[in-house]
Parts: structure tokens; sequence; C-alpha cells
């Protein structure tokens, strides 16, 4: 067979099973960022309150996330959670059936976690960056502080933290192929299982890193427009 014909559809070829590996990937990584974006907005408003409590959280939350590894925290909420769901079901009822936890639910929770440890930290940044005049001149107008919030500062937090955010976002595309030892049939998963059986790692392996460059390729070039839409009306200096 030629190298084509591996890569091709139907039975003879594995293209097929790429391409639904390569939804899986997509579908985790886009469920993914809507949720670790708003654990790290929460994460921000935390570390930037004036009571000690919530600040004492956020700084335990990012600190243990960012110093756990990635596929740590996959392990730890894969079976750790799922242990601990099984044992409060037995606590609560001794005849309750066995709960598995999905791999793709707890791959989008896992990534979710690790997103919103590094967000937090990158919209605390662009929180902290802003002119605090502008929240008084805000309470002088009559407005309420969520009001501030929603319609002066989150607009410019966005803008300030979008650089930070399309990298942590580059980073959550490639973070999604840890899901594979999971057993979750995302795209590095399936080169494997073609790999093992046809034994052409260097074909398949070649051709999912040109799927992953081409996909960053792409997310980078939006993050650029993104940035230049953003940044429309501000003066460089």
């Amino acid at each position: 067979m030629q190298w084509f014909d591996y890569l091709g559809f139907g039975q003879q070829g594995w293209g097929d099973e790429l391409l639904g590996g390569l939804g899986i990937t997509l579908s985790l990584a886009l469920l993914t960022l809507p949720l670790g974006l708003a654990i790290g907005l929460a994460v921000a408003a935390a570390s930037v309150s004036q009571k000690a409590l919530p600040r004492s959280g956020a700084v335990f939350f990012t600190t243990t996330i960012r110093g756990l590894p990635e596929l740590l925290t996959l392990f730890i909420i894969y079976h750790g959670a799922g242990l601990l769901i099984n044992k409060t079901l037995k606590w609560l009822d001794p005849q309750a059936a066995f709960f598995e936890l999905s791999p793709f639910v707890a791959g989008v929770v896992a990534l979710a976690l690790v997103f919103g440890g590094y967000s937090g930290e990158v919209l605390r940044g662009a929180w902290q960056a802003l002119d605090r005049g502008q929240r008084e001149a805000g309470l002088a107008f009559g407005m309420s502080r969520w009001q501030i919030f929603q319609r002066v500062e989150l607009p410019q937090i966005l803008r300030l933290a979008l650089p930070g955010l399309g990298n942590l976002w580059i980073n959550l595309l490639k973070d999604t192929a840890l899901v594979s030892v999971i057993a979750l049939n995302d795209l590095m998963r399936m080169a494997n299982v073609a790999v093992g059986a046809t034994k052409k790692p260097f074909l398949f392996f070649l051709t999912v890193c040109l799927i992953y460059w081409m996909i960053c390729i792409f997310f980078e070039w939006c993050i650029a427009r993104m940035e230049k839409r953003a940044n429309r009306g501000v003066q460089s200096l």
C-alpha cells in the first residue's frame, strides 16, 4: 500500500478515524474554553478582592494548578473524582450502581481547571492595569459597580488580556493530546491506534503533526485579527 492508501477513507484507510479524532479534539477544546474562561474570571475577581479570604483562595488555587503537571491533573480528575463520586453514591445508597466518569467529561473538567488557573493570572494582571479613576467616574455618574464592571472594565480587561489568553488557547489545543491516555478517541489516540495496526509511525505521527500545526496557524491568524479589532482606536505609545 502507498502512503495515500493508509490516509484514505473507507475500509482500507485510516482517514475516517483520524477525522473523527480531530472532531473530538476540537470539540474538547471548544467546550473547555468558555468553562476555563469563567473559572479564570472568577479567580481573577477573587484575587483583586479587598477581602483576605477570597484572595487567599485564589492564590491557593492558582499555585496548586500551576504547580501540577497537566497530565497529573487529568489523572486526579478522571480517577480521583470518579472514586469520590462512587464513594458518595455508596454512602447514600449501598445498592447504588457503579458510576463511570466519562473520559470526555473528565478531559473537559481537567483542562478547564488548568486553563482557569493560568488565565486567572492573565486576567488579574489586566484588571490591575486599569485606571482606577474610571470606577470613581462611573460611581459619580450613578452607575452601579456591576454596570461599571460590565460596561467599562470588562471590555478593557479582555483587550489587555487577549494576547496572553491567545497563547493559552494555543497551549490548550496542544494539551488536548493528553486525553489519549484515558482512552478518549481523540486525534492523538487514533494516530497511535493506526500506528499499532500498520507499523507506520513516521507517516501517521507526521500527519498528526501537520494537522496540529495547521490548526494552530489558523487560530493564531484568528487571534491576530481579534487583537487588531480590539485595539482599533487605541493610540500606540
